[in-house]
This record gives C-alpha cells, sequence and structure tokens, in this order.
C-alpha cells in the first residue's frame, strides 16, 4: 500500500519558486530545493519526476501568478489605452524595487539562461513572453511598439536583478514610455 502524500503541492512549489528565482535553473541543487520545500528525495521524485519537470510547474505557477498580474495591468479597461496601461506595468517593476525585491522577473531571468536549451522549457518561455507581448500590443495597439516595450520591460527586469541603481532604472522606464 502506498504512503499518503505528507506535503502540500502547491507549497512545495511555491517553495521551489523561490530556490530557482535566487540560484536561477542551473544553479538550484536538489539538496537546496529539498531542504526549502521541507521534502525528502523520494516525494519530489513521487510528485514532480525530476527537477525540470518540478522547475516547468513553478514556470506554469509564475505565468499564473505573476505573467497574468502583468498582462491585467496591460488590459485594465478602467485606465486608458496607451501610456496609462504601459507605466502601470513599469511602476508595479520599480515598487518592487523601492520595496527592497531586486529579484527581478523568473521569466527574464530564465529566457536570459541556458535553461530555454531544453525544447520544453524554451516552448514555455517563449508562450509566456508572447501573453506579455501580447498584452502590450492591447496596451498600445502598435505591434511594432508593442515589441520595442516588451524588450525595454525585459531589459529594466534584468537590470533590476543586477542590482542597478534606482535612478537608472526609473530613467530607463520613462525613457520606455516617451516612446508612447
Amino acid at each position: 500500500m502506498a504512503r499518503p502524500r505528507e506535503f502540500e503541492i502547491d507549497e512545495a512549489v511555491a517553495h521551489a519558486q523561490e530556490v530557482f528565482w535566487r540560484q536561477g535553473y542551473e544553479g538550484a541543487s536538489l539538496a537546496d530545493l529539498l531542504r526549502e520545500m521541507g521534502i525528502a528525495r523520494g516525494s519530489l521524485y513521487k510528485a514532480f519526476q525530476d527537477k525540470r519537470s518540478l522547475f516547468l510547474r513553478v514556470l506554469r505557477l509564475y505565468d499564473g501568478h505573476t505573467i497574468s498580474g502583468s498582462v491585467e495591468l496591460l488590459t485594465d479597461r478602467s485606465r486608458p489605452k496607451g501610456r496609462a496601461r504601459v507605466a502601470a506595468l513599469f511602476d508595479a517593476a520599480l515598487d518592487d524595487v523601492r520595496a527592497g525585491d531586486r529579484r527581478g522577473c523568473l521569466l527574464c531571468q530564465t529566457a536570459a539562461s541556458s535553461a530555454v536549451d531544453d525544447p520544453e522549457i524554451s516552448q514555455t518561455v517563449g508562450e509566456m513572453m508572447n501573453r506579455m507581448r501580447k498584452g502590450l500590443l492591447e496596451a498600445t495597439g502598435d505591434p511594432a511598439l508593442a515589441d520595442q516595450l516588451l524588450a525595454h520591460y525585459v531589459g529594466l527586469r534584468v537590470l533590476i536583478r543586477s542590482g542597478a541603481p534606482l535612478a537608472m532604472l526609473e530613467a530607463g522606464a520613462q525613457a520606455a514610455l516617451a516612446r508612447i
């Protein structure tokens, strides 16, 4: 008879997300994940199969919360289309920095890593980036501008992670918004 699972899957995935966010896919060791998740190796393999499958689950969690939240800012009909919607997105990222959160964006971090050498991870990252692009397109109505703003936003999130000064980040966001 199989033993019942002794941990909450969603809670374990949330803990794994923190490890991947801090250390990246490549840098997150199995020992780090198990310690943070509070589970045994066998439980991880039984619930998630392997580190890669766990990471894909983490990306889906991030997509469902963070990326969906960003897309909601960009498609929020209580704000006029254009600058107000895009400013809300950039302001949210800068507010995180002001609050001391320098993790950046798990999606952007993954896109810039060798994790995207894996076809399924690459496809998942591409789908998430496309959702952001569609949100920017909804906000601006201009495909070329949506592409430019996505590049600015990804760059901003990478600079946040790198510890760039707040004044530089704010200037970069203002330059992006000046395009609208």
